[in-house]
């Protein structure tokens, strides 16, 4: 129940963003408050600031009302790490939600950029194109509309085998000490003045030149990948949400700061590409081929993309919808497409006679009922083999790998072909696909799928035995297992949809020890949330970064009281 205090601070966040954009009502606020696939919780408000000075000044608000802050992208997390979990908190919540705060400055001739809270992935990489340049991730990320904010706070990102996950050790922050005083930090390697209203008001406006940007100040991203990946022989995997060594300041901080920029290095785009379509029943072939390539070719694969037959089934009936629209529209108009989706579903919610999920149901529908999307080629190797890989290289890997391929399968059981530019991009939009086509399933069997069991895993380099065989007494509680994944840094997405009447927190328990017993790591990159338990490595960097207990308490699984009693 509201209290005269929470009253009061409701009206004071009225009175710096306005009305419009400070939301109270359940049925605004929810979808801020529920996570996509997982976790929802009672907010006292959601707040969307306009300015960074207007952030600022929500948070300095919020700080004064002792109330819990959860500072949210574009929440498009799979974890449920960017909305409350449960309502066992000790103080109420606000969550500040940072859509309208979209900006990106382009400096130092393209080779960095300065991005505001709510940059996209879509928007930078389009941005960045005009320079010839590219982001470390692109659509390959499982999220559409995912922010470039939530990548690094996550250290999402990594499939770009050349570029690794996002990473910087430059931001500008807002932190709490230890006796809960709020202080801004300017770690951005740009001179912007000495008051927190100034430099705000400077970031925003880019009122600073170029012999205000220093050089030198620190990393933009992980330099050190490129080699970390090549270690094929390690027991260890090559990324994974919880390595300490991408830890700094905002990277990593899923929540425990509140950031206003961040700043990354970009990177040349690939001058030619080409797309090998590798199909196989045998993984030991697809294990040769990774650690061939890793440890022999002079050029790095732009991406190598996994995905099992049964994915490929699902993803194409399940995700041909996502596949037609970004084929047919582009990717800029995938945001709003959603929101559109978004909207038929809670206008139809409210009307008995239409089923729940009525956008998922009609478009699958509509799409049976559409021409064949994937050629035949693609449709032939699904039928031939098992197991497919996708690779992607460029300029003179190109060569390179044409001619190792050439060679290894005149005697093995899989084969390869060069796609042409159709066959190219099918083949990548139908991967893409595959990471909301589980959703997708369940939305439309929700009669008989009790929900997805959904694993984010991360196998050591030297594991060669990467394909998964679970034991029956876990097998039978699943109509479908699908497995898809960025394969050269061995790490996987796993969604099992499970059946009607499953304990699927139970089922969870028992992969977990299993994934445990082989070394791996989890989750690879959609970090801990409130589904996965944070490692102690983990768990004293939150409470570094946040001693009170202010910034999205209970992540991780730990502690949600004050001062993590």
């Amino acid at each position: 129940m509201d209290t005269p205090n929470h009253s009061a601070l409701v009206q004071q966040l009225k009175n710096i963003v306005g009305q419009q954009h400070t939301l109270t009502d359940p049925a605004h606020t929810l979808p801020y408050r529920q996570g996509i696939r997982f976790g929802v919780g009672d907010a006292l408000a959601v707040v969307l600031p306009g300015t960074l000075l207007e952030q600022w000044q929500v948070l300095k608000a919020c700080v004064a009302a002792d109330v819990i802050v959860i500072t949210q992208s574009a929440n498009t997390g799979l974890t449920g790490g960017s909305t409350p979990d449960g309502n066992d908190y000790d103080r109420p919540i606000v969550i500040v939600s940072t859509r309208r705060l979209d900006g990106i400055q382009v400096i130092a001739n393209g080779e960095q950029v300065i991005c505001l809270p709510g940059s996209t992935l879509f928007r930078l990489e389009k941005e960045l194109k005009k320079y010839n340049r590219g982001p470390h991730s692109v659509i390959g990320s499982s999220c559409i509309g995912a922010s470039v904010m939530g990548g690094v706070c996550n250290n999402s990102g990594g499939a770009l085998i050349q570029r690794g996950p996002a990473y910087t050790q430059m931001a500008v922050y807002a932190q709490l000490d230890g006796q809960g005083q709020l202080h801004l930090i300017n770690h951005l390697g740009i001179e912007l003045g000495d008051k927190p209203e100034i430099i705000l008001r400077n970031l925003q406006n880019g009122t600073y030149t170029d012999s205000d940007i220093k050089h030198d100040t620190g990393l933009g991203h992980d330099h050190n990948y490129r080699n970390h990946v090549r270690e094929i022989d390690a027991d260890t995997p090559a990324r994974f949400n919880a390595d300490p060594a991408r830890h700094y300041e905002a990277s990593g901080s899923a929540g425990r700061l509140m950031v206003f920029a961040v700043r990354l290095d970009t990177f040349p785009l690939e001058k030619n590409t080409a797309v090998f379509y590798i199909g196989t029943n045998d993984t030991h072939e697809l294990d040769d081929i990774r650690r061939h390539i890793l440890s022999r070719f002079t050029n790095l694969p732009v991406s190598g993309e996994y995905m099992h037959r049964e994915a490929f089934d699902i993803a194409a009936v399940y995700g041909k919808d996502i596949f037609m629209a970004i084929q047919k529209f582009g990717t800029d108009a995938i945001p709003r497409l959603f929101a559109f989706k978004n909207f038929i579903d809670r206008t139809t919610a409210k009307i008995s006679f239409f089923p729940k999920n009525f956008s998922d149901r009609f478009a699958v529908f509509v799409c049976k009922l559409l021409p064949q999307h994937l050629p035949q080629s693609i449709r032939d190797y699904r039928d031939r083999y098992e197991h497919h890989l996708i690779l992607k290289m460029a300029d003179d890997g190109i060569v390179e790998a044409d001619t190792y391929l050439k060679e290894y399968f005149q005697n093995k059981q899989g084969n390869y072909f060069r796609c042409n530019e159709i066959e190219a991009e099918a083949a990548m939009l139908h991967r893409f696909a595959a990471a909301g086509a589980a959703t997708t399933f369940r939305n439309v069997h929700s009669d008989k799928v009790e929900n997805i069991v959904a694993l984010d895993v991360a196998l050591r380099r030297n594991d060669s035995n990467w394909f998964e065989t679970l034991p029956e007494s876990i097998n039978q509680h699943f109509i479908h297992k699908m497995y898809y994944g960025h394969f050269f840094c061995h790490v996987f997405h796993q969604d099992y949809i499970a059946k009607k009447g499953t304990d699927c927190n139970k089922v969870e328990d028992e992969m977990l020890v299993l994934l445990d017993q082989r070394g791996a790591q989890y989750p690879a990159e959609h970090n801990v949330g409130h589904l996965y338990h944070a490692k102690p490595a983990l768990k004293q960097f939150y409470r570094q970064l946040d001693p009170t207990n202010s910034f999205n308490p209970g992540i991780g699984k730990t502690s949600k009281k004050k001062y993590w009693a």
